[in-house]
C-alpha cells in the first residue's frame, strides 16, 4: 500500500495551524487576568502537567524563566510525594491539563487551595474540575487532533504550547525584559556572547600588545608586528597616548610610494587618526565597526586615550562572536 506522505504532513499541518489560529479568538480577560497574576507574584510561576501535558509544561516553564519570569516545572506525581513543600502562598500555580480531569493533577488541587495559591488552569473543557476549581481558566479547545483516530494529543498540545508562548511573551514585553536580560540568562548561547563579551575580554594585552614608540624605525616595528602576530602595532607619543597605527594593509600600500624603508621611522609611514574602540565596549559592537569600515583589527584605548589592547578578526571568530 503505498503512502503519500507530503500530503499527510501538510494535512497534520493544516489541521494544527488552524487550532493555533482558533486560540485568538479565544483570548479574553481570562488572558489579561492571568498575566497579571504572574506579574505580581512575590514568589514564582510553578508549572504542572501530566503526560503530553506535562512536556508542554516543562517546556514552557523553561520559556518562561529564560524570559524574566521565575518558574520551574513540578511533576504532579512527585508533588504528592513531597514536592508540593515547593509551593508556597506566594507562587502562581500554572496547571495544564487538556481534559482538565487529570487525576494527579486534581489530586494535588486541594493542598493548593488550602494554602492560598493562586491557581491558573489550562485545559480543553471550561465546564472540566480543573477549569471550575481554577482561579483563571484558559481555554485551549481544538476541534480535531490531527491524529485521524482523534486520539493521539497532536492538536491539543501545540494550542497549549503556543498559549503557554503568549503568557510567557506578554509577560517578557510587560516587563521591559531586553535582550540584554535575556543573553544574561543564556551565557553560553551566541546571543550571550553577542551581547556579554566585552572587548576587554578578548583583547590582547600588556607584554602580548604589539606597541612602539613614534621614534622607533620601520624595520623595529615591522619586527614587532611579525612577533605579535595581529598584523598591526599601535605607535605610542611619548605622554603615552596613541599617536598611530602601522598595518599589514599599509605594508602593502607603502611598497608604491617613493621611500627609503631602510631609513623611515614608523612615525614617517604611520596612519594617524585611526579607527579605535573604547574600553568597556561589547565585542559585537567592534565587530560592527570592523564590518563597516573594512579593517582587520582595533586598538582599545582607555578613558585618556591609551593603548591598552588590541585585538582582530581572527579573536572575534574565536570568541564566537562572529
Amino acid at each position: 500500500m503505498s503512502h503519500n506522505h507530503i500530503s499527510v504532513g501538510q494535512r497534520v499541518l493544516d489541521i494544527e495551524a488552524r487550532a493555533v489560529n482558533a486560540l485568538k479568538d479565544s483570548l479574553d480577560d481570562q488572558f489579561s487576568a492571568a498575566c497579571e497574576q504572574m506579574l505580581k507574584a512575590k514568589g514564582r510561576v510553578i508549572v504542572t502537567g501530566m503526560g503530553k501535558s506535562g512536556h508542554v509544561g516543562s517546556k514552557l516553564a523553561a520559556t518562561l524563566a529564560s524570559t524574566g519570569t521565575p518558574s520551574f516545572f513540578v511533576h504532579p506525581g512527585e508533588a504528592s510525594h513531597g514536592d508540593l513543600g515547593m509551593i508556597t502562598a506566594d507562587d502562581v500555580v500554572l496547571a495544564l491539563s487538556n481534559s482538565g480531569e487529570t487525576a494527579e493533577v486534581l489530586a494535588i488541587l486541594p493542598v493548593i487551595k488550602r494554602k492560598g495559591t493562586v491557581l491558573i488552569g489550562m485545559t480543553g473543557r471550561p465546564s472540566s474540575t480543573l477549569a471550575q476549581l481554577s482561579d483563571v481558566h484558559l481555554t485551549v479547545a481544538v476541534s480535531e487532533e490531527a491524529c485521524p483516530h482523534n486520539l493521539a494529543p497532536t492538536s491539543s498540545t501545540t494550542a497549549a504550547l503556543a498559549m503557554g508562548d503568549a503568557l510567557a511573551i506578554a509577560l517578557l514585553e510587560a516587563r521591559g525584559f531586553t535582550a540584554e536580560d535575556f543573553a544574561l540568562s543564556h551565557p553560553g548561547g551566541s546571543l550571550g556572547r553577542r551581547l556579554l563579551l566585552k572587548v576587554d575580554d578578548i583583547m590582547h594585552a600588556g607584554d602580548t600588545l604589539p606597541a612602539v614608540s613614534t621614534n622607533t624605525s620601520f624595520s623595529d616595528a615591522l619586527l614587532e608586528m611579525t612577533a605579535k602576530g595581529l598584523g598591526m602595532t599601535a605607535v605610542i607619543a611619548d605622554d603615552g597616548t596613541l599617536a598611530g597605527i602601522f598595518t599589514d594593509g599599509d605594508l602593502r600600500r607603502l611598497l608604491d610610494r617613493d621611500l627609503d624603508i631602510r631609513k623611515a621611522s614608523i612615525a614617517d609611514v604611520m596612519v594617524t587618526n585611526p579607527i579605535t574602540i573604547a574600553s568597556g565596549h561589547l565585542a559585537a559592537e567592534a565587530l560592527q565597526i570592523m564590518e563597516s569600515r573594512t579593517i582587520n583589527g582595533l586598538v582599545v584605548l582607555d578613558a585618556d586615550r591609551k593603548p591598552i589592547g588590541a585585538f582582530n578578526m581572527q579573536d572575534l571568530l574565536r570568541a564566537g562572536v562572529v
